[in-house]
């Protein structure tokens, strides 16, 4: 599979990244999980040999290892100016130091300089602020990285894993200022995780920001090789661990039954559960680039292959209805059949453009 040639602009920047992404959050063995650096070689060079040009690190993934790997496999092939790099920061690398970690100036600016230094680069395609540290104004990081673009270090601006009333509000004063606005947003968006569909799509689309999704495989439940009694990989790793994000994976009745009913749609397809997954998600509105991690080579060639299908429609109705986020208000009001007390039982052909 390629993606050569098959690319995307990043929201309404006029950054072209490819529809698939490498995260490499599975770059370093620190964590208990994940790849060497020769695997993470090979992964990295077959990502790239497919045509992709986006990877996404984190300042703190594998304790910085990650970020080291990439700067260095970037250096060895020359393709500084081929790849839309892009890293994160928000989490504390001191313990007992407040400011070395959340979104404040002070800890931005020592993290971007740390991350450049690892990645062995003098500038970053595009910075996440990797969470909502429920501290620091959304003026100071707003301007802050407003900052960082106009000295060059950062291209563009990116916000992960924040309430959608922060994200409107940053994008919101970043268009009234003049400053640069977010042209992109990464949440996590699986089949078993579609919260995101309430607020953040209708969202994005209508303020300009492109969806990333991450852990579109639910950190591996949904690639076909977890039962409940039988867990592996970073399933296994993390069971326990008192991690929220991996705990509720595991946890959840529901979450099962969708795994259940892909690894049908799946058979039924002749392809794997992990490539169906992918695909379906690529195809959601407003999603730009998904990201995809592999801990071994032939995972990554298998997920590459995602794109190269359609699902039948009447397959892709059966994902949809299993994996449906649960009613609840103020969003019932938004059914068409509330909507037509709103217009008197007339029919309004001009839809919002978040609805689009």
């Amino acid at each position: 599979m390629s993606l050569v040639k098959n690319y995307t602009l990043l929201g309404k920047s006029g950054l072209r990244v490819s529809p698939l992404c490498l995260g490499t959050m599975t770059f370093g063995t620190e964590w208990g999980w994940g790849s060497p650096a020769e695997t993470a070689g090979q992964i990295f060079n077959a990502y790239i040999e497919s045509g992709g040009n986006f990877v996404d690190t984190a300042d703190g993934y594998t304790n910085g290892t990650s970020e080291e790997m990439v700067g260095q496999f970037i250096k060895e092939r020359n393709l500084r100016d081929q790849v839309v790099l892009a890293t994160k920061y928000t989490f504390g690398v001191q313990p007992g130091n407040p400011n070395a970690g959340g979104n404040g100036r002070k800890n931005l600016y020592r993290a971007v300089d740390a991350s450049l230094k690892r990645l062995k680069t003098d500038y970053i395609d595009l910075y996440w602020v990797h969470a909502w540290d429920m501290l620091t104004p959304v003026e100071e990081v707003m301007h802050s990285l407003n900052t960082l673009v106009q000295t060059g270090k950062i291209r563009y601006v990116g916000l992960s894993d924040c309430p959608a009333w922060y994200v409107s509000r940053a994008q919101t004063m970043a268009e009234l200022r003049g400053w640069e606005k977010v042209a992109a947003l990464q949440m996590e968006y699986s089949l078993v995780e579609r919260t995101i569909e309430r607020e953040y799509v209708h969202m994005a689309q209508e303020l300009g920001m492109g969806i990333c999704p991450w852990s579109p495989l639910a950190s591996g439940l949904l690639s076909g090789k977890h039962t409940k009694a039988s867990l592996t990989g970073r399933l296994k790793a993390t069971a326990g661990a008192g991690n929220p994000v991996f705990e509720k994976i595991t946890k959840s009745p529901k979450n099962w039954e969708i795994v259940e009913v892909l690894n049908g749609v799946a058979q039924e397809l002749g392809k794997p559960a992990a490539q169906v997954a992918l695909n379906w998600i690529t195809k959601r509105p407003g999603v730009t680039s998904t990201l995809i991690g592999a801990s071994k080579l032939d995972q990554l060639e298998s997920n590459l292959k995602s794109l190269d299908f359609e699902i039948p429609a009447a397959l892709a109705q059966r994902l949809e209805a299993v994996s449906a986020p649960e009613e609840c208000t103020p969003y019932t009001f938004y059914k068409e059949s509330m909507q037509g007390m709103i217009t008197g039982g007339t029919k309004v052909n001009k839809e919002p453009s978040w609805f689009r």
